[in-house]
């Protein structure tokens, strides 16, 4: 099996297909290069709390009135050079986090969720011409994250001798468009990190979103170029009926006459 697709390859040793393995598997899902996205700038959005006591003060206001807080953030996934990355937010060149925030007590989930979405990245002005609001495709819950107490830590479970847990937390998976125009607020960061970053690295990025690699790899992906040619996807499915694995001869030592060479010529084909 490989990466490369069959109209792709270019490689003179074809690899073995065998019988297909993705069985029990989620749909595959198309992701589509960096290089289609517009990105822009919009209006400062200051922290609501100053320091991080004050957003768990806020946080026990909040529980006081309304109960455990409900909180939404998208894995938002690209790719460059064939590799997944995700689109992640960077403040104050310090911390990083994912798009999105605590839903208001009166919002329905997701709808409430795409509202937090376009406060954070939806375009303005000129640029966000022909965009319509709350277009975001939500998909799959992949993670939920508990906070039982006023505090900082938040956990993928809930402990044992918690039940009333102060927050949940969930991480749901954004299908990007083929193109979409995106705008950061001016005093953030938004980067594109890719996966091979983010795996096993909670030094850096903390133990929620050094997750996400282990969250995407219950799916399969296909890398679409800028034609719009799938030229890479998640080894896993079984061989077209019928292939035989055959390499394009795109230049050779016998071409003495630097011949143009013809890609769909059956001489230019071995």
């Amino acid at each position: 099996m490989s990466t490369i697709t069959t109209t792709a390859l270019q490689s003179g040793h074809a690899p073995i297909i065998p019988l297909a393995f993705n069985s029990n598997q989620p749909e595959t899902i198309r992701l589509y290069p960096l290089s289609n996205y517009t990105f822009g700038v919009k209006e400062t959005q200051p922290e609501e709390d100053p320091s991080v006591i004050a957003r768990l003060k806020r946080l026990e206001e909040h529980y006081s009135q309304h109960g455990m807080r409900r909180t939404c953030e998208g894995i938002l996934v690209c790719h460059e050079h064939n590799h997944p990355h995700i689109l992640m937010l960077q403040i104050a060149n310090a911390f990083f986090k994912l798009p999105g925030d605590y839903l208001r007590p009166e919002d329905d989930e997701v709808e409430g969720f795409k509202s937090r979405l376009d406060e954070r990245l939806a375009p303005v002005g000129r640029i966000g011409e022909g965009e319509e609001p709350a277009d975001w495709q939500v998909g799959d819950c992949l993670a939920q994250w508990w906070r039982p107490n006023f505090e900082t830590f938040m956990y993928p479970f809930v402990p044992a001798h918690v039940t009333r847990p102060k927050e949940c937390k969930k991480l749901y998976f954004i299908q990007l468009p083929k193109s979409k125009v995106l705008s950061v607020p001016k005093n953030m960061k938004l980067l594109a990190v890719p996966l091979f970053e983010l795996y096993d690295n909670t030094a850096r990025y903390g133990p929620q979103l050094s997750a996400i690699p282990h969250l995407l790899s219950r799916y399969n992906f296909e890398f679409v170029d800028d034609n719009g040619n799938i030229v890479a996807a998640t080894p896993g499915s079984s061989a077209p009926e019928g292939y035989v694995p055959r390499t394009k001869v795109l230049a050779s030592g016998d071409d003495t006459d630097m011949q143009e060479a013809k890609g769909d010529d059956e001489n230019n084909e071995q």
